[in-house]
């Protein structure tokens, strides 16, 4: 009987153990995603807003209502732990830049554990992981700079950027992904410019002595040398990779990714407009209209990965991961910095696809039968489930949803990416909900889930959201620190590392972290509104962005010309500098979608605090 008892014994525990992970993190096999909350918002969908609206009009979901939240949660989290954890995300930046700088500068990237640098892997052009993002231009030095200036480091970022213009040139012999060129260092380089040259300095100054635009320069440069990508293909979709020096090479891969190849349009949209230049925007925008016009006629979803010369779809999933997440968030990202309304009808329309085929679950977050909401990877053509798991890159999407007021909806997702993290100390790269384990299970150290706790605590002002960041910055202490910096972890599970600190922990990890905590920060008291691109470079929205200094090359007349024109070859034009340090008026719907947001609604989630 005695052995009756113990399985008995055993039964009920193993039940117990089910229940209290589903009550406190939704993880108990075939109970649900994770919990329920109890709270409902409504939003509505995003539109563009009317013509006639007055500049003060925003959507009511901007306007704060009582107090009573914030007084009753005011001591959930006091000053002094913020300032505590404000300074611990500032000093684990600290701790990997000065030691990349002391041990890797002027390579690449930083090996921490064996405090050595990395650059391209010239014995072996295949490993692609390495190569496509290592293109021997001090990338962790460029990727890190309005990182140093968002934490008021002006003496640093002015060393740094002199470093950069004196010692980085991006005429070299290495094959590259044009989405990672631009994103991490095209991007770097003329967020930097930005803040240099903004008349109003709000993080203190960030002049650099006979400033001549040079980091300018080095954008349009490097931006020049990636336009070969958007030459011979027949559909205007770019070539993944290209050859600083030479090129496209000459056995280049005629399949590339669908976020690849649309996520282009922020960095080189800006450019354009800052130099008058209508070439880089015009094939970056071409490139996302062809992508458009291959989505299913039946869902209306995009593939990931989609032959750049014939059109068809190689890669027929359908999800918010790996291959697709910049698409979406460059859809809407563009139309807040360009103010474009196609942009927004596309995000829109896709958006609505989403919703309709990848969300599974009851239909309100916090009521009715059946399980919490989670967005799957389908079949684009059909909509039917295509796996079971989900990767870490789609934690980003609860926070692109915040800029869009589906605050509800956020809250939800984010809990189940919190929930993964509450369980491993880290993201693995893919977790299969209906195993509920991971299927791969490294962590590069990415900020996707940072971030989204970031914008959702600037949406909401819940104390939650600093326990969930404190929660991050804890576990990366414990887990990822090693003797010169940060190192990826190779399991998540029994915490072993591999000697690797990506460029994005210091541009974007430690950056969302540190401003999460850093209430006083400019970038939420400063007055301008800003929005971060997919690696996190800061921008300042206003009214030039939205500004078109060739009127007439998006008319209907001109339109046809110019595509005729650059049918055959994007070639760039004269360069000139577009005075960008003045400070110019808002626009009138410019306050629906750019950040810092204001509290939207700040009601009680004790059963998410009951996390804590």
């Amino acid at each position: 009987m005695q052995w009756r008892a113990l399985v008995l014994g055993l039964v009920l525990l193993r039940l117990g153990l089910h229940a209290v992970l589903w009550l406190v993190f939704g993880l108990g096999p075939s109970m649900g995603f994770y919990q329920r909350f109890p709270l409902s918002f409504g939003f509505q969908r995003l539109t563009a807003p009317d013509a006639g609206s007055p500049a003060s009009a925003g959507p009511s979901w901007l306007q704060r209502p009582g107090e009573a939240y914030e007084r009753r949660y005011s001591g959930a989290f006091p000053p002094q732990l913020r300032a505590q954890m404000r300074d611990l995300a500032r000093g684990m930046f600290v701790f990997g830049y000065d030691n990349y700088m002391a041990h890797a500068f002027p390579q690449d990237e930083l090996n921490p554990i064996y405090c050595r640098g990395r650059g391209p892997d010239r014995g072996d052009p295949s490993n692609l992981n390495i190569n496509d993002v290592l293109g021997n231009y001090s990338l962790t030095l460029v990727d890190a700079l309005d990182t140093l200036a968002i934490m008021g480091n002006s003496s640093e970022f002015q060393k740094a950027v002199k470093l950069v213009i004196d010692t980085v040139s991006f005429d070299k012999d290495s094959t590259v992904q044009v989405f990672e060129a631009t994103i991490r260092v095209l991007g770097s380089l003329l967020s930097a410019h930005r803040i240099i040259t903004d008349s109003k300095q709000p993080f203190g100054d960030m002049t650099i002595e006979n400033y001549d635009n040079e980091l300018l320069h080095m954008a349009h440069d490097l931006a020049v040398r990636l336009l070969p990508a958007f030459e011979n293909t027949k559909t205007g979709i770019p070539y993944p990779r290209v050859n600083l020096k030479t090129g496209v090479p000459p056995d280049s891969n005629n399949e590339t990714c669908t976020a690849g190849a649309g996520s282009l349009l922020v960095e080189f949209g800006i450019l354009s407009r800052l130099l008058g230049d209508s070439t880089f925007e015009w094939v970056a925008r071409r490139a996302v209209k062809a992508l458009w016009s291959l989505r299913s006629n039946d869902t209306g979803l995009l593939g990931n990965v989609v032959n750049i010369q014939t059109g068809r779809w190689v890669g027929k999933q359908s999800g918010l991961g790996a291959g697709l997440d910049s698409f979406y968030e460059y859809l809407l990202k563009s139309y807040i910095l360009f103010g474009e309304k196609e942009d927004l009808d596309m995000f829109n329309a896709v958006y609505q696809s989403i919703q309709s085929y990848l969300r599974r679950g009851r239909e309100a977050c916090n009521e009715g039968e059946g399980d919490p909401p989670l967005y799957v990877n389908v079949n684009m053509f059909s909509g039917q489930l295509m796996n079971t798991w989900i990767d870490s890159l789609q934690a980003f999407f609860p926070g692109l949803q915040v800029l869009i007021g589906d605050v509800e909806d956020a809250i939800c997702l984010h809990a189940f990416y919190y929930a993964i993290w509450k369980r491993y100390g880290a993201l693995p790269e893919r977790y299969n909900w209906q195993l509920q384990a991971p299927d791969v299970l490294f962590y590069p150290l990415r900020p996707e889930l940072v971030e989204s706790t970031y914008l959702l605590y600037q949406a909401t002002k819940n104390p939650f959201y600093l326990h969930v960041g404190m929660d991050i910055l804890q576990s990366l202490e414990k887990h990822t620190k090693v003797k010169c910096g940060y190192a990826t972890l190779h399991h998540v599970i029994d915490k072993s590392k591999e000697d690797r600190m990506e460029s994005f922990f210091l541009s974007e990890t430690c950056k969302y972290l540190y401003l999460l905590f850093d209430e006083e920060n400019p970038v939420h008291k400063s007055g301008t509104r800003y929005m971060f691109t997919t690696e996190g470079h800061i921008i300042s929205v206003d009214k030039h962005l939205r500004e078109l200094p060739w009127k007439e090359f998006f008319s209907e007349d001109g339109g046809r010309d110019q595509e005729r024109k650059f049918a055959h070859r994007p070639k760039s034009q004269e360069f000139r500098v577009i005075n960008s340090s003045s400070n110019c008026n808002r626009v009138p719907d410019e306050r629906r979608y750019s950040l810092p947001l204001k509290s939207i609604y700040m009601r009680q989630i004790d059963r998410m605090v009951g996390l804590i």
